[in-house]
């Protein structure tokens, strides 16, 4: 079974995972973090791909993407870190990143890559529904990769649920329409989060974009499986430049 599929079938709730980009703050920071992240509990690891134009993230994130590329970070580069990591890392990883270096770099030759290291799944959020069901999906199952899905506010039921009927790792919830970034509550959001709620998918979510404290970390958590951090840990490494204390830190924040 996937390592994906594994964590949601022995927990259901309150599931962490954390992101974080590739060569940032430096370049050899990669199994570093990774270790940290998953001896402080972290269930699951997005790590990012950088690209010189991400345009989903927020100013946080965009400018560890391009200190990462200016650091030297490659999709090669980043595969010959993640060699041998599996004997080290148990919890599922995925692959986040922007479809342009990917398709540079070939996507069959990408998912083989991701299966040879142990990459468990990939999130592709410009790659749009209809080209990943009739040219991709067959090679991302071939090796074996969870492709997951973006839904925010203004994605319509039908969507929903056509990402629903084909994925079968988590579904990414994005809390609201803009950028990533941080928020101090989601109380604006609830009846997004109700609505998803009430159609009762197949499968399970992560809430992602704005969860950098207690109160959204908690509503995140009842209306959902668990929550995606991503701007608030990036902010935090590139306060702190120091992975152990950031990580601290990050979790601190959590509980406050």
């Amino acid at each position: 079974m996937n390592r994906i599929n594994e964590l949601f079938a022995k927990k259901n709730n309150n599931i962490l995972s954390v992101y974080f980009t590739a060569g940032f703050p430096k370049f050899d920071d990669t199994v570093d973090i990774l270790q940290v992240l998953q001896s402080h509990g972290v269930d699951l690891v997005e790590i990012g791909i950088p690209f010189s134009d991400p345009i989903a993230d927020g100013p946080v994130i965009q400018q560890s993407n391009h200190k990462a590329l200016q650091n030297g970070m490659s999709i090669r580069k980043l595969f010959s870190q993640l060699d041998n990591i599996r004997p080290q890392i148990h919890i599922p990883l995925v692959m986040m990143g922007y479809l342009n270096p990917v398709l540079q770099f070939g996507f069959e030759h990408f998912c083989s890559e991701c299966n040879r290291v142990g990459i468990d799944g990939m999130i592709i959020p410009d790659l749009p529904m209809y080209d990943y069901l009739n040219e991709y999906k067959a090679i991302a199952d071939k090796y074996k990769l969870k492709f997951i899905f973006l839904i925010t506010p203004e994605t319509s039921d039908e969507r929903i649920r056509q990402i629903d009927q084909n994925t079968d790792g988590f579904i990414y919830m994005v809390s609201s329409a803009a950028v990533t970034g941080t928020k101090q509550s989601f109380d604006d959001r609830i009846t997004y989060f109700e609505r998803i709620n009430s159609m009762n998918l197949v499968n399970p979510r992560l809430v992602g974009f704005g969860i950098s404290n207690k109160a959204t970390l908690t509503t995140v958590n009842h209306y959902a499986s668990g929550a995606i951090i991503g701007s608030a840990f990036i902010k935090i490494l590139n306060e702190t430049n120091n992975v152990n204390i950031a990580v601290e830190k990050l979790l601190e924040n959590l509980n406050k």
